[in-house]
């Protein structure tokens, strides 16, 4: 594999999305933001898949389902994962 393919940080994003997109789809109880976490976690792994993703955009997507779903303590480590797998692309920089 090359390229993006090859990226370890692209694999371990993309199997930290597949963890909390199965825990989300098997959460008992009904969560009001179901449906908009698992859109932005399918687009978060489909930008994955296609190139290098640009890390502003991974951050927004954490913000989306970290809002969507931050607050279920059953998806805390999944998210977790998630948010690892990002950082893995690189930091933001710092404000002045």
């Amino acid at each position: 594999m090359t390229g993006a393919e090859g990226d370890p940080r692209v694999q371990e994003l993309r199997g930290a999305v597949a963890r909390l997109r199965r825990q989300l789809a098997v959460l008992p109880g009904e969560l009001p933001d179901r449906v908009a976490a698992d859109d932005e976690l399918a687009a978060l792994d489909a930008m994955v898949s296609h190139g290098m993703p640009e890390v502003p955009r991974l951050r927004r997507s954490l913000l989306l389902i970290a809002g969507a779903v931050g607050s279920v303590s059953a998806l805390s480590l999944a998210l977790a994962e998630v948010r690892e797998g990002i950082d893995r692309f690189g930091q933001l920089p710092r404000a002045r």
